[in-house]
């Protein structure tokens, strides 16, 4: 029994997603009794990259297609520059990460992540952070970033890189717990 032991998260990614931004959250989720899917547009497996190559390749749990936001009380978005960019041109996709905002449920987005926050157009005004090069797109977006290891803003938890793996997962869980924010 965990402190997440009540809470359904959803990885949501696309193939090349920076491996150790999907595996290292995940397996802080389920050490923390979450129940975790990864979804994707895609089926069967999607491949992590891995620095500078292919990397791992992860079961995909469900398909976008077959779920709902209804069904997670939280998401996580995993960076790597390809995953991002296909997901921000799959309109499910970002009518899903819309629901999500919508509703004040807890999102996590690190490295290039938010790339697919700024497709909602509903991230004006809120605090974030992400890999540097995306600095410039989230202020475009209306958005104020700021360059920490690990931001927080009203259920909404964003970070650089790998390198702040521990204090964005650490974050994440808590505002996991706290659920919906209003």
């Amino acid at each position: 029994m965990g402190i997440l032991s009540d809470k359904k998260v959803i990885i949501l990614t696309e193939e090349g997603f920076e491996q150790i931004e999907l595996t290292s959250p995940k397996a802080a989720l389920e050490a923390a009794g979450a129940t975790v899917h990864v979804v994707s547009p895609q089926s069967g497996k999607v491949r992590a990259w891995d620095n500078t190559d292919w990397g791992i390749e992860v079961k995909v749990d469900r398909q976008l297609s077959e779920v709902s936001p209804d069904d997670y009380d939280a998401l996580v978005l995993p960076g790597g520059v390809l995953n991002p960019d296909k997901l921000r041109q799959n309109k499910t996709a970002i009518a899903f990460v819309s629901a999500f905002l919508d509703e004040g449920k807890p999102i996590a987005a690190i490295c290039h992540g938010p790339q697919v926050l700024i497709e909602t157009g509903m991230i004006g005004g809120r605090t974030l952070t992400s890999y540097p090069s995306l600095k410039t797109d989230l202020e475009n977006a209306r958005a104020h970033w700021i360059d920490q290891d690990v931001v927080v803003d009203n259920g909404l938890v964003t970070s650089r890189r790998p390198a702040d793996l521990e204090a964005f997962n650490n974050k994440m869980i808590e505002e996991i717990a706290e659920g919906v924010h209003a």
